[in-house]
């Protein structure tokens, strides 16, 4: 597999792919409503220098739910959704991200994979190219799946205001 590398873009709430430094494919995404920022509770996207740290879901259905990053066994639905209208659904797949700068995603309170931030499926009625996340980076499902079959453990993932 070539060299993969993964840069997420804030401001134009895209993850663009790379693959030998060039672009392979652009998706759009949701980043955090509360803007960027590192902090334990903020709600925020961190940025700086990450890698993939786990991946979970492979070879799952399209629209698995995901608690503590286990499958619970239902799959979404617009019924579903509307018995839980309040829930933050993570569907499909989830790379689970490590930050790699300590004292600013890692470790302490500035802890990327303690705060459990995940580049992850949603809803597809879920606005993309617009922050709406609790901290994750939300994508459509086939997005999500697409990037999954492509990744693996250990892809840098750098998250750019």
């Amino acid at each position: 597999m070539a060299t993969l590398r993964i840069v997420v873009s804030l401001r134009e709430q895209t993850l663009t792919l790379l693959s030998a430094g060039e672009p392979r494919r652009v998706f759009p995404i949701s980043t955090a409503k509360h803007g960027a920022g590192e902090q334990m509770g903020s709600g925020c996207t961190p940025r700086g220098r990450h890698v993939i740290r786990a991946m979970i879901g492979r070879a799952l259905p399209a629209g698995t739910v995901f608690v503590g990053r286990r499958p619970t066994g239902e799959i979404y639905s617009l019924a579903l959704a509307e018995q839980q209208p309040d829930r933050d659904w993570i569907l499909s797949r989830i790379l689970w991200l490590r930050g790699c700068e300590p004292g600013r995603n890692r470790f302490g309170q500035v802890d990327t994979m303690r705060r459990y931030i995940y580049i992850h499926g949603c809803p597809d009625s879920e606005p993309m190219g617009i922050p709406a996340s609790h901290g994750c980076i939300r994508m459509r499902n086939a997005d999500i799946i697409e990037l999954f079959d492509m990744a693996e453990p250990g892809v840098p993932v750098e998250i750019r205001e």
